[in-house]
């Protein structure tokens, strides 16, 4: 995609709507609500890199319950105009056409590489560049597995939604506090090897890692600039695009 004119674009992730860590769920969705209302006046574009729900399955004629303010929100931007990107994440894998057949929002799977006003930008949640356990890459491939997806439609709600939302929140209890060293973290080392082959790249924005941080990598005497989106459980945070600056920010509404 490529994109001229006047630009004003958000990138945003990781809010994980639904999930049982969250103290207000209601709350949570709300809040992110009132951040897309406050730049609907102003966005022409909006990119979600993953994860902005906690467990995401659809089935060929029914979806979950749950999230309609902001599908309702979303729906009403991407009819006023504003381009709507969701990349899915780790936890929002199943995105199979409701999004964009109802809501009018693209959705992709994997890396993404945008223009705008000039400017070249990869966006990935995170998930599925950079260096990864064995064991997480093999829970990948079986989850984008078209057999195991069939499979997994066949069970009744009733018991897949409560398990992985479970099987989240247990991961979530094991992980340590998120930390960020540019010089070991394997995105960052990654966009800089991508950098090397395509030095014509400005901008390497990624979720998944929930910490916000931006630095910078250099290779083949080009630059770009790494951006780790951050939040939605504490944080709130997102990146903005004003057509000259990125910069990285907390919403407090």
């Amino acid at each position: 995609m490529v994109m001229s004119g006047r630009v004003s674009a958000y990138f945003l992730s990781d809010a994980h709507l639904g999930a049982r860590c969250l103290a207000d769920a209601r709350e949570t969705e709300r809040r992110l609500v009132r951040f897309l209302d406050s730049i609907k006046g102003d966005a022409t574009h909006i990119f979600l890199l993953g994860d902005i729900l906690d467990y995401w399955f659809e089935y060929k004629d029914v979806v979950p319950k749950g999230h309609v303010r902001l599908f309702g929100k979303l729906a009403e931007l991407a009819d006023s105009g504003v381009h709507i990107e969701w990349l899915a994440g780790n936890h929002d894998i199943w995105l199979f056409g409701y999004f964009r057949e109802e809501l009018g929002i693209e959705t992709y799977d994997g890396s993404r590489i945008v223009t705008l006003v000039g400017k070249k930008f990869f966006l990935n949640h995170g998930d599925t560049v950079g260096w990864r356990k064995p064991s997480f890459r093999f829970i990948q491939s079986f989850f984008r597995n078209k057999i195991c997806q069939k499979l997994f439609s066949g069970i009744h709600p009733r018991w897949t939604v409560p398990f992985a939302l479970w099987w989240s929140r247990k991961n979530r209890e094991s992980d340590s506090e998120p930390t960020f060293d540019a010089d070991k973290n394997s995105l960052v080392k990654f966009s800089k090897e991508y950098l090397a082959e395509h030095p014509d790249m400005d901008y390497f924005i990624f979720g998944h890692l929930h910490v916000m941080a931006k630095t910078t990598v250099e290779a083949a005497g080009a630059d770009a600039e790494v951006v780790i989106l951050g939040e939605w459980l504490k944080l709130c945070s997102y990146a903005h695009f004003d057509g000259k600056l990125l910069n990285l920010r907390c919403f407090e509404g």
